[in-house]
Formats: C-alpha cells, structure tokens, sequence
C-alpha cells in the first residue's frame, strides 16, 4: 500500500468531491452483537450512498467499521468455533448485502477492560483465530475482500494481540495515533504529535507508535498513521509554558471538533496558537484551558513523515468533523505530491 487516505465517515455529509480526494472510507459503525449477527442503525444514510458513490469514484474503497454492541460481544464471539464461524459469516453477509469492499473491526480493545469491555485473557490468541474465519469467510465471496483492524497506538495494543501472525489475516492496520493524551492523563499535552517532547513523562506519538508496531513484524506499508479531526482539552490547567505538559485536576476531554477550533478558537476568543517545533503540534491556550488538535501544518508533517519512512498512508477520524473540507484537502495535496 502506498499514499493511502483513508476517513472514517460516520456524521456530516459525504460528496463527489470527498469521494474523489480518498482512496478508501470506513463507515462507522456497524455493531457485532453477542449472538453473531450484525446489524446497521447509525449510519444507514452511508450505507445508502453506497451506489452513488460507486459511481463517484469506482476504485474508491468502501469498508464497515465493527463495534460491539454489547459490551462483551467481541470477546464473546471470538471465544470459542462456533461463535467465531457464525460470526464471520454474519460479517460475510454483510459484505454482500451492502456491496462492500470489507470489514473494519474496531476492538478496544482485546484483553483491555479499561473502556468498560468485558474481556478475558484468551482475548489474545482467540482474536487472531475470529481474524482467521473472518479471512477465510470473506475470500469464498471471490474477488478482493479486506480486512482491517483499528489499533491502539502503544504498548499494550501489541501485547494483546498476535502480531506478526496476525497480518497473515489483515490487509493492514489502522494506527489511532489520536487520543493519546486523553482522559486517562491529568497531563494537558499533544493527543495527536508527530514527536514526543523531551521533557513528557507520557511519552507517545505517531512516529513512536508505527515503529512499535513495526519493531513487532507489521510490515511499514501496511501500517496507516491516523489523524485527528477534533482536539482534546484539559481545564484548571496552571499558566506556565503555555499550559504544556502541565498536570492538571483530571484527565482530557473532548474538544471542539476542527472547523469549529477555525471558526472561534484559533486566536481568537482569548486563546492564543502556539506550534511547538519539537514535536511537529499545534496547540491552544488561554490562559487555563489547553487545547490539542491537527492542523494543515501538522498534518503536512505528517504526510512528509509517512512518505519519507514508507508507511501505507493516513487515515482520520472523523470525517464530520471537518466540513471546510481543510484537512482533508491538506492531506490530498500532501499525498500526491
């Protein structure tokens, strides 16, 4: 794979000219249930598009993004034959019922019960058996069919799954080099940086993240950088150096999503842009509320990276999140250069 933009597309509207700046999209989501089947509620609209953006853009990648509907769906259809094959099928079906290009599983995680999943140890080798049916279930449609995972974008991700077996099954991986400050980090910081900062206990990034998962046997071109649409915020955060990695009373929330950072953030309203060189970020700050997000510079830098070290491309989340198109003409300018 190569030069790779892919957005997960969920909310907001989807066009022609959208369709033709990327090379694939995930609809986000569809839910794995408990019992193995599948089911589509939140994006049916996407789901309806499906025709008319065939005619968009013919080569255009259309894949359904996998959550759980029921806190322990994955765990449970991963955890035994059975349930592996009714699932798989179930996702087959799916493929065809709505002319798909594949499936997307977005599993947070394996093994990981810190998002409130109900998981088990046997997460780790059963996942790599559920991606095995999967696989085999999709190749019996004919023609290519892909499969993909969304990652978590550290340590743990990687002890928790089988890698390098499991891309014996996947197409390739989706990063999320996003969110990583977060609210599990009383530290106002970069949630989506290119680079870590010397002085940040926390250390993680996008560069750090992809030669993780390198180091682990995942081929470079198979491994896609992810970008945020949205910011996260930390409040109470102390005034000094602009509020950056500063410890603060609880962990990052949500923030504004981009085009509403453009429309009444960025030096305005109070908050003041900083770029910090070091670690290839943006960020916000007014004094006691830090806020960190992609921008068009940072998301040049990311583009110029995954070029130069030879990674399949960049995906983003979320595709709503943007309506002045900014980002994503970034990105398409960038990566076809």
């Amino acid at each position: 794979m190569k030069n790779e933009i892919i957005g997960y597309v969920g909310k907001g509207e989807f066009n022609e000219a959208d369709a033709r700046k990327l090379t694939g999209i995930n609809i986000a989501f569809g839910l794995l249930h408990r019992d193995g089947s599948v089911t589509v509620e939140g994006p049916v609209d996407k789901m309806e598009l499906i025709p008319t953006i065939r005619r968009w853009n013919s080569k255009l990648r259309i894949i359904l993004s996998m959550v759980q509907a029921e806190n322990d769906a994955f765990t449970y259809c991963c955890a035994s034959e059975e349930m592996r094959e009714k699932a798989a099928a179930s996702l087959a079906e799916a493929t065809v019922k709505y002319n798909l290009d594949g499936v997307d599983l977005d599993w947070e995680y394996p093994c990981v019960p810190s998002n409130s999943s109900v998981v088990s140890p046997d997460d780790k080798h059963n996942f790599t058996l559920f991606c095995e049916a999967i696989r085999r279930h999709l190749d019996q449609l004919g023609g290519k069919k892909y499969l993909t995972i969304a990652a978590g974008a550290d340590l743990y991700m990687v002890n928790c799954i089988e890698l390098p077996k499991l891309m014996d099954y996947l197409d390739y991986i989706n990063v999320m080099t996003y969110d990583l400050k977060c609210g599990f980090h009383a530290l106002a910081g970069h949630h989506t940086a290119l680079f870590s900062n010397l002085g940040d206990v926390f250390r993680n990034s996008c560069a750090q993240a992809l030669a993780l998962f390198e180091s682990y046997g995942v081929p470079a071109d198979r491994l896609l950088m992810g970008a945020a649409f949205y910011s996260r915020k930390w409040e109470d955060v102390p005034d000094r150096y602009h509020g950056l990695l500063a410890l603060t009373p609880k962990g990052g929330g949500y923030g504004p999503d981009y085009a509403v950072l453009a429309a009444d953030y960025i030096n305005k309203n109070g908050y003041t842009y900083y770029w910090d060189d070091e670690a290839k970020a943006p960020y916000l700050f007014n004094g006691s509320t830090f806020l960190s997000f992609d921008d068009p510079r940072s998301l040049k830098e990311k583009a110029a990276y995954v070029r130069e070290k030879g990674y399949g491309g960049i995906f983003y989340w979320e595709h709503g999140c943007d309506p002045t198109r900014v980002l994503l003409d970034t990105l398409y300018e960038e990566m076809n250069q």
